[in-house]
């Protein structure tokens, strides 16, 4: 399994990349697998302001749908739109070409609460 060191990772499977005062957000590469072949990434939250843990949208893969979680909280900037046509991305390129948004932090300080890779690999393990 794939798991970047310079990444952040949450408990619901998502990653987060600082880049300056953005943040990048997608799923991890255990998750994409859990899900198996994505067929549809629903983000209607851009220009929005969202908290820690709220729904910032959805994940659609043959057997199931799952909801998308901030990581932290900010404004959304940008969602992927290359997802639209092409959101098997997300299998392909989990940490790259498949990412979902990109997010004006509000609170740096929440990184800190976010799991690093080796936290991430033993929370996979437990």
């Amino acid at each position: 399994m794939n798991l970047p060191e310079n990444l952040k990772y949450t408990k619901e499977h998502e990653w987060v990349r600082v880049e300056g005062d953005t943040v990048v957000v997608g799923i991890t590469d255990f998750a994409q697998g859990e899900l198996g072949d994505i067929v549809f990434v629903e983000i209607e939250t851009v220009g929005e302001t969202l908290e820690v843990g709220e729904t910032f949208g959805t994940v659609e893969a043959v057997k199931t749908v799952s909801d998308l979680f901030m990581p932290v909280g900010g404004e959304i900037l940008e969602f992927n739109q290359a997802l639209e046509d092409s959101p098997e991305l997300i299998n392909k390129d989990a940490y790259g070409e498949g990412w979902m948004i990109k997010l004006k932090i509000e609170d740096a300080a929440q990184l800190d609460d976010l799991m690093d890779a080796a936290a991430y690999q033993a929370m996979l393990e437990a």
